[in-house]
């Protein structure tokens, strides 16, 4: 048995996996608070993760009919970017600052800058720094609190401070490490030198984690975390890595060709490539991959984030969301959203607001604003998916996971928007599963399993949640999507 854990925004998910048998016996989450505040502010205390993780493992467990015992590795994915700054004994000297937190925005802008804008950026990171990146965190917190600055021991990622808590361990692996602002995605390394820039007065090579590579483990669960959960003295974890890149393991996204689309919190769209891809656009990150490969992608900041709002507002529970948009027509009547409470980085505004455009006498209705929020989310996500140019121009298909993937309406639209084949894993929280995975590979990798072969195995998609573009759609939502381009050339000046 492995298990797979997902420590996301709003929850922690864990899975129980049956390599032996290709089946998922179990699955339980816990949800998280955030913490949100003026000037973009989203934190989250590390110890909600800890306790959430603990809950879901023992659910997951229960719910599987397996003895923790039975256990052999354990594969964590986490949200990218956080900023987890521990002190010498490990506790942390600032709550966790997360991915979509854009408090830090000028703090970006100015190491941008003594970098040397976005060439300097590409040439020493093999992309450019983007505002909910780590780098820029660590910056705020030592101008705005230089006490608890001066107390860092170490700065992890969320991923790796679950890792940390399992193990004892202070390491990361290459995909998640990419997102932090300075790691030369191109050449697998940390930029000590940029560091330098960002946190003069810190050690680099005592603060930063260990590179892993991706088969390797960061060690074994330690002795008392082990009796507290119930596990074996000998339960080995995995490297992990970012939600991103577990997720494409999680959706068998391995090897070129396929596309990974994630209606998250956050929106993603990623391919893998087995060479790193220098990008014409600022707005792709070409991250590493957690298997060894590449994973150029694209983030969004608001998908089910920005739906949640709109849905909580009307008092709508998601059933009765669905059918609101499913009973307004394609381009709700002229209604266009800009769905940017929480800033936004694909396109590239971290300081935008949210705009409703169009609303008149006629067409002010709460079935229109429930559809045109949503379409507002997934027209930013194809406006992502074209910035990845070649890498997914001609996909046949697209294998979409997350929160949003489990709604009938909301997998029709990506394909009609798209015009492109959409399907879902059976799995749809994909990064869980691809922790167990890459827990079982590094695992079993000794004695002759592969990643391919596993993902082959256990990565099923289920045939009932395919949806095939119309050509009358696929047209109408083109209407709409040319209004949705222009009104985010008019509002922000976006053209690329």
């Amino acid at each position: 048995m492995y298990i797979g854990v997902d420590c996301g925004t709003q929850s922690t998910k864990v899975v129980v996996v049956d390599v032996e048998q290709g089946l998922i016996r179990g699955e339980a989450s816990r949800p998280h608070h955030l913490d949100e505040g003026e000037n973009g502010r989203r934190e989250q205390a590390p110890s909600e993760w800890l306790a959430a993780l603990k809950g879901a493992f023992f659910e997951a467990l229960e719910r599987a009919d397996v003895d923790a015992r039975q256990v052999r590795g354990i594969g964590v994915s986490g949200q990218q970017h956080g900023m987890v700054a521990l002190d010498a004994e490990g506790e942390p000297v600032y709550p966790a600052k997360l991915w979509c937190d854009t408090e830090t925005s000028a703090h970006n802008s100015d190491l941008m800058a003594r970098l040397g804008g976005e060439t300097g950026c590409l040439e020493k990171l093999g992309l450019v720094l983007q505002t909910g990146y780590t780098a820029s965190k660590v910056a705020w917190l030592r101008d705005h609190h230089p006490d608890a600055y001066r107390r860092i021991d170490s700065l992890l990622l969320p991923h790796d401070y679950l890792n940390f808590w399992l193990t004892g361990n202070r390491v990361t692996e290459a995909g998640d490490a990419s997102g932090t602002g300075y790691f030369d995605t191109q050449r697998r390394r940390w930029r000590l030198d940029v560091f330098a820039e960002i946190a003069p007065e810190l050690d680099a090579q005592r603060v930063l984690p260990r590179l892993l590579e991706a088969h390797e483990p960061a060690g074994v669960v330690q002795s008392a975390v082990a009796a507290e959960l119930g596990l074996a003295d000998d339960v080995v974890v995995s490297s992990g890595g970012g939600d991103n890149m577990l997720g494409a393991i999680g959706t068998g996204n391995i090897t070129p060709g396929l596309i990974t689309l994630s209606l998250g919190t956050s929106g993603t769209v990623c391919a893998y490539s087995p060479a790193p891809v220098v990008c014409d656009n600022a707005m792709v990150a070409n991250f590493c991959s957690s298997t060894g490969g590449w994973l150029p992608l694209i983030c969004t900041m608001n998908v089910t984030s920005a739906t949640t709002r709109v849905r909580e507002l009307f008092g709508l529970d998601l059933d009765a969301f669905g059918e609101c948009v499913a009973s307004a027509p394609i381009g709700a009547e002229g209604v266009t959203v800009l769905p940017f409470f929480n800033g936004e980085r694909v396109p590239m505004l971290p300081e935008a607001s949210a705009d409703f455009l169009g609303l008149t006498s006629l067409n002010t209705t709460q079935a229109n604003l429930c559809r045109a929020v949503m379409e507002g989310a997934t027209f930013g996500l194809r406006y992502g998916l074209e910035l990845l140019g070649d890498l997914t121009a001609g996909a046949s298909q697209i294998r979409l996971i997350g929160g949003g993937a489990k709604s009938a309406v909301w997998r029709q639209m990506v394909a009609d928007i798209t015009n492109t084949q959409v399907i879902c894993p059976e799995i749809t929280d994909a990064a869980a599963l691809g922790g167990a995975l890459q827990a079982a590979w590094c695992d079993q990798r000794e004695v002759g399993v592969t990643l391919d072969a596993l993902c082959e195995r256990l990565v099923t998609l289920d045939a009932q949640s395919q949806a095939d573009p119309d050509p009358a759609r696929v047209a109408a939502y083109q209407t709409a999507y040319s209004r949705y381009y222009r009104a985010l050339n008019q509002r922000h000046g976006q053209t690329d």
